[in-house]
């Protein structure tokens, strides 16, 4: 692939890390338009709306475990009677005087109980009576009506994205259909003479594009629909047209390769000829050749572009770091942190000239805490060590690292989206 930007030197004028993933924040801008989808398909989807309690949650007074309900005047020596059973799904009934209800997990609590207690902290006397063990204060074991919720709470805020227990929170409250944020539509292709797609004949000089499969996953991971341009060949007219069908139909436009500054690399040519670079370069390693530009006439009012480094490693940590939090917030989200530890390097290496670096590490728990070790070869093109790392040791420029200090690390779980 076209643009390595590989090369350990001191590229003057590149944008501090953080610095860019601020830029990114900033110049994304939530899409508009909205759908109404059933709630069995709306997993990692964005609410484009507030939900609100349409219940209070509880909805009656109910016990917390499986126990006996009654009053607390009335607990003596003598113990008391069985007077009901109270299944979970039962009404509301009354207690009557004198006597306790056996009642279960999540089943309304008789009117006129005040605690219920816990079936292990009771015994039966021969005749079936109850005697209590310990004490017991008022309002025990009860879960009270509206205690979670009550009507017109809110339940989750706009630009929620619906995981699992979000899903199970509106479903408690009978919601079966949501307004969820169109999907972010994402014109994808790569760039490069040498690509080819996977399956085919592979003859010397060629590589199979797997940039390509790589982001389409991963956008679909975050929940965009993907437009695949394919692959596009290392000309300016093919990329000119590729652009601008991207433009027209995509929300966002991703490419892949030819980067660079190098005279096979005529994606930033093309951009600025039909848009402009908002930044170009990053003084990360890999991910170096990382742009942000536009097709139009700006940022604000044209098509967001990201063009992403051809090597492979260099282009997943470009979308990892920085591409994901634009596409976040272009979703109508807020952009997810960007967590960092400390862990202690099981290793030590020379640290990166004028750039921060980003190695890919396993985590070694065998001593009980975390040792961060190298998951292979640190390559820009090495796929085999970013498959199997964990995360990131992200090292500061012109930083060594030394066996047993500890450094910054970042969980690749994180970026799973």
């Amino acid at each position: 692939m076209s643009g390595c930007g590989c090369a350990e030197v001191v590229t003057p004028g590149l944008l501090d890390l953080f610095d860019a993933r601020a830029r990114m924040i900033a110049a994304a801008r939530p899409i508009r338009g909205s759908e109404r989808v059933a709630l069995a398909e709306a997993a990692r989807r964005v609410l484009a709306e507030d939900a609100l309690a349409g219940l209070d949650m509880p909805g009656v007074d109910n016990s917390a475990m499986d126990g006996y309900a009654l009053r607390l005047a009335e607990i003596s020596l003598e113990g008391l009677p069985v007077a009901l059973r109270v299944p979970a799904g039962a009404g509301v009934l009354r207690l009557p005087e004198g006597g306790c209800a056996r009642i279960f997990t999540g089943a309304p609590v008789p009117l006129g109980a005040d605690a219920v207690v816990p079936q292990e902290r009771v015994h039966l006397d021969a005749e079936g009576r109850v005697h209590v063990e310990g004490e017991l204060a008022e309002g025990a074991n009860i879960r009270r009506r509206g205690e979670e919720t009550r009507v017109g709470d809110l339940l989750l805020p706009v630009g929620a994205r619906l995981d699992a227990a979000a899903i199970a929170l509106l479903a408690s409250h009978g919601i079966d259909e949501v307004n969820v944020v169109r999907r972010l539509r994402v014109a994808l292709f790569s760039t490069g003479d040498e690509l080819i797609e996977p399956g085919s004949a592979r003859v010397p000089g060629q590589v199979y594009d797997s940039n390509r499969a790589m982001l389409h996953a991963l956008l679909a991971l975050a929940g965009c629909e993907v437009l695949d341009l394919g692959v596009i060949a290392d000309t300016s007219l093919d990329l000119q047209r590729a652009f601008a069908e991207a433009r027209i139909e995509a929300d966002l436009v991703v490419c892949t390769g030819g980067v660079s500054v190098g005279e096979e690399d005529h994606v930033r040519p093309v951009i600025e000829r039909l848009g402009g670079i908002a930044f170009h370069g990053v003084a990360m390693k890999p991910g170096k050749p990382f742009a942000l530009g536009y097709l139009g006439d700006s940022l604000s009012d044209g098509t967001p572009l990201i063009a992403l480094p051809g090597n492979p490693v260099a282009s997943l940590v470009g979308w990892q770091l920085l591409a994901l939090p634009f596409v976040q917030v272009s979703q109508g989200r807020e952009a997810a942190p960007l967590q960092r530890f400390p862990v202690t390097a099981g290793f030590s290496r020379r640290g990166p000239k004028g750039r921060r670096e980003l190695l890919r590490v396993v985590l070694d728990w065998t001593s009980g805490a975390p040792v961060a070790r190298l998951a292979g070869g640190q390559g820009s093109h090495m796929l085999s060590a970013a498959s199997q790392a964990h995360g990131y040791l992200m090292i500061d420029a012109n930083d060594n690292v030394e066996e047993g200090h500890a450094y910054g690390y970042c969980p690749a779980v994180q970026f799973l989206d």
